[in-house]
């Protein structure tokens, strides 16, 4: 226990007894939970399947499990082909020679930034499913503004289309294209979010618009509706 003496970096006293029952030091925990591994069972298949916290990125881009990583090691598929064969689908076995140089042909492994990198690590650890964490890094986004996005199954594409209308991760309401076709040409997309909290259909607030009443006086009474 004395290595863990006076070492907190975020953990509770639960956690530093899970962490330490499993084996790992105070710096190797913080180092996994960083690279967004934050169970001690999940850090320890991960190194089983010949992971490092520096290196995991690579095998949770391509949506994979603990478990699956360390099948694809057992078959000797390493790490960035297995993510592109993940990636199409394919579950562990063995590939032959053949088999892999198509592949790194067909569909080669995009290359990970560290600004992607950053984003994923940051969902992850936030508790985002791996493929939707994956979705928002590679669209570029930031992994602090995806998060709540993230959090909710919410599509990139999707959600960019919302905050286009002006609405937070917290006020999504079905398929972000049917909102838009509901309310098009009612008033400027902008608006959007605003009238809708407000509680009017678009031909309501078309006419409130029209009437003098503005998406400032709507945005009010969507702050104290929330």
């Amino acid at each position: 226990m004395s290595e863990w003496a006076g070492f907190t970096q975020g953990f509770t006293r639960s956690e530093v007894r899970r962490w330490r029952r499993a084996g790992f030091g105070p710096e190797e925990a913080a180092a996994w939970r960083a690279a967004g591994v934050p169970s001690p069972d999940d850090a320890r298949l991960w190194g089983t399947a010949g992971a490092t916290p520096e290196t995991v990125i690579t095998w949770q881009r391509g949506g994979m499990t603990p478990q699956e990583a360390s099948r694809w090691r057992e078959h000797g598929v390493p790490a960035g082909e297995a993510a592109v064969r993940g990636l199409l689908g394919e579950r562990p076995h063995r590939v032959g020679a053949l088999g892999r140089w198509a592949v790194r042909l067909a569909v080669p492994l995009g290359e990970l930034t560290p600004g992607r990198a950053d984003a994923l690590r940051a969902l992850l650890r936030a508790g985002a499913p791996v493929e939707v964490a994956r979705a928002y890094a590679d669209a570029g986004w930031d992994g602090g503004e995806a998060g709540a996005w993230a959090l909710r199954g919410v599509p990139p594409a999707q959600a960019e289309l919302y905050r286009a209308m002006g609405f937070t991760a917290a006020e999504v309401r079905g398929p972000a294209m049917e909102v838009l076709a509901a309310w098009w040409g009612a008033v400027p997309l902008e608006e959007v979010a605003a009238w809708c909290a407000a509680g009017l259909g678009p031909e309501e607030a078309a006419a409130q618009r029209a009437a003098g009443v503005t998406a400032e006086q709507a945005a009010v009474l969507r702050a104290l509706q929330q």
